[in-house]
């Protein structure tokens, strides 16, 4: 018994890139990496291979990350370094923004801690304008949020048959509306019907 034959649907007149680069979105550079690096990886899992970054391979790594860091707009053809390099470096990047994000964390924490100090120091106690003033920075800062304007929507869950019954109630209304709009009668008048006086005769008078 033969199989059939399945052709795929291929619209016309749609271009195709030239290249795989082509077709891919712009990244960053830490995108680009990232990718490569989860790219590296599956083939390590697929192949049963693992990935082991001689001293060469991070030394290339550590290199690259202070080319990036020095010359952040220059583009680097990543394809001339072997994937341990790759991998390396995905893990410095990785590891370099948790750092920084732990250490703008104790930033924020010192930043707050210094202002409730300037607020509660006895001689800012009677200094109303240094006191006000590190009140207004507490506030700004984030998580505070003490002059942020919030709007809050209340959102009211309904059986649906209530709200049957309400969209009843409001048309009715709107039909009651206009049923009273066109009973109203609409009178045509003509000129015969207006008064005229004459101005000569009101004076005569």
């Amino acid at each position: 018994m033969t199989q059939p034959v399945l052709i795929p649907e291929i619209e016309e007149l749609v271009p195709l890139p030239v290249s795989a680069a082509e077709a891919l979105p712009p990244l960053s550079q830490e995108e680009e990496i990232q990718m490569r690096a989860r790219t590296i990886k599956l083939v390590s899992d697929l192949t049963g291979i693992p990935v082991v970054p001689t001293k060469e391979d991070i030394d290339a790594a550590e290199e690259l990350a202070r080319d990036m860091v020095v010359n952040p707009e220059k583009r680097i053809e990543y394809n001339a370094y072997p994937n341990e390099t790759m991998a390396w470096l995905a893990g410095m990047i990785t590891q370099s923004n948790c750092a920084l994000v732990d250490d703008l964390s104790e930033l924020k924490l010192y930043v707050v801690n210094k202002l409730l100090f300037e607020i509660e120091r006895p001689e800012n106690l009677t200094d109303s304008k240094t006191r006000l003033q590190a009140l207004t920075k507490l506030g700004e800062v984030d998580g505070v949020d003490a002059f942020k304007k919030r709007s809050e929507v209340t959102v009211q869950v309904k059986p649906i048959e209530e709200v049957e019954r309400e969209l009843r109630d409001t048309l009715e209304q709107i039909k009651a509306r206009k049923k009273i709009r066109s009973t109203v009668d609409i009178v045509d008048l003509k000129p015969e019907d207006y008064e005229i006086r004459d101005e000569n005769a009101s004076q005569t008078h």
